[in-house]
């Protein structure tokens, strides 16, 4: 394999950023993005292709910022108000609303453990523009937590070998963040600039959904990094944080966009193009009640899984003054929540929208089955059954959910 030639479209540059103040100024800059970026998306599914300007218009349009603390010159927007962002974004192209997912837990990565100065220092880089992408999971091993790749010191630096996957990001990042192991078998993160000695990113991310995230493959082939870039982050979940339920609020908000999307072009094909069925006794297919009684059924599941999406975020701003085990453990409940909810609704809608839009809904030409696709692809990040697992284990017996990016 060898580095994807379109990296080149994405070069290290001096990024250029606007910053944003608050939340409300989020929600709106969220929703000019959305609509700018709902334009093309269809066709960037089709041709697994994102222009560089589009990625840039995304990034400089302040969002990737967001949740850099006030202390730090950010926004430091609620987690409610976040995973709104990321859904509104999803809504309108899922890839591009999941590239910065990455971007966020590495920022709340830095926050938890980084020192004040790698605080600065990053956290300035990201209000500036740059994009951190991960290099976190890796393909092989017997489940996802068992990495194999290595750091060791080496004189006054740290040396990183390694093979990762699903690094979603990676093609459009300047930064990109690799998880390896140390002597001790600790957790320990590392950024460096994409354009690093020793680092090699694979465009092989061939999967039939979420296209443009390109969560390819990374290399580290004595990967040089200097101390002043690691972060401990196996401290992160030794002791009670918000780590955890970050990691899976984010997620679910990109299905919660991936199901606003599937019926929203539902309720127009309905409206513009579906036939109603002989018996229905009607002249257009949005005034067959049985087909009202489909959609109005998926609009209710979905504002439901929307509310429990914004409870958990307010759940999670609740318990982040003061983090411990019991509101640890009540977000990620809440998150498991809206997860289930959320997943389940974006494969409902996505795949009720070929059923209300009958045989005409599936040309080629309207590829609307990129929502499902998308839908499909991305709620394997992990698996919704063990959200109800871990709810009911809560609710019947109060074990506290496990501290890991998956729960």
């Amino acid at each position: 394999m060898s580095q994807s030639p379109i990296s080149a479209q994405y070069p290290i540059g001096i990024p250029d950023a606007q910053i944003i103040r608050s939340d409300a100024q989020a929600i709106e800059v969220a929703h000019r993005v959305a609509a700018f970026l709902l334009e093309g998306d269809a066709e960037r599914d089709r041709t697994r292709q994102v222009p560089s300007e589009v990625v840039d218009v995304f990034s400089n349009s302040g969002l990737w910022g967001i949740t850099v603390p006030k202390v730090f010159g950010g926004a430091e927007v609620s987690y409610a108000t976040l995973a709104e962002v990321i859904a509104i974004i999803s809504a309108a192209d899922a890839s591009l609303g999941q590239i910065p997912q990455n971007h966020y837990c590495l920022l709340e990565d830095i926050r938890l453990q980084g020192t004040y100065d790698q605080k600065r220092f990053f956290f300035g880089l990201a209000l500036k523009g740059n994009r951190f992408a991960n290099a976190l999971s890796e393909t092989g091993g017997k489940n996802v937590q068992d990495i194999q790749t290595r750091i060791r010191r080496e004189g006054d630096a740290h040396v990183i070998n390694g093979r990762k996957g699903y690094c979603t990001g990676s093609l459009y990042a300047h930064w990109l963040a690799v998880l390896a192991v140390d002597e001790d078998d600790k957790a320990q993160l590392a950024f460096v600039p994409r354009g690093s000695e020793g680092l090699v990113i694979v465009d092989d991310w061939s999967s039939i959904g979420q296209r443009n995230t390109s969560s390819g493959t990374v290399l580290a082939q004595d990967l040089r990094v200097p101390a002043t870039n690691l972060f401990p982050t196996y401290r992160s979940y030794e002791s009670p944080t918000l780590a955890g339920p970050f990691a899976q609020i984010t997620t679910a908000a990109i299905d919660a966009g991936i199901a606003r999307a599937a019926l929203r072009d539902t309720i127009a094909f309905v409206r513009d193009h579906a036939r109603p069925w002989i018996d229905a006794g009607v002249e257009k297919a949005s005034e067959d009640p049985l087909t009202i009684i489909q959609v109005g059924n998926m609009g209710i599941r979905l504002e439901a899984a929307e509310a429990l999406l914004e409870r958990a975020g307010k759940v999670m701003d609740a318990a982040r003054p003061a983090p411990d085990e019991d509101n640890v453990a009540a977000a990620s409940v809440a998150v498991a929540k809206a997860k289930v909810l959320t997943t389940e609704i974006a494969i409902e809608a996505s795949n009720k929208l070929f059923e209300l839009g009958g045989t005409r809904s599936t040309l080629a030409r309207h590829n609307h089955d990129r929502h499902w696709r998308n839908a499909r692809v991305h709620t394997l990040h992990d698996p919704v059954r063990w959200k109800y697992h871990v709810v009911g284990n809560w609710l019947l017996n109060g074990v506290k959910p496990p501290r890991h990016d998956w729960s």
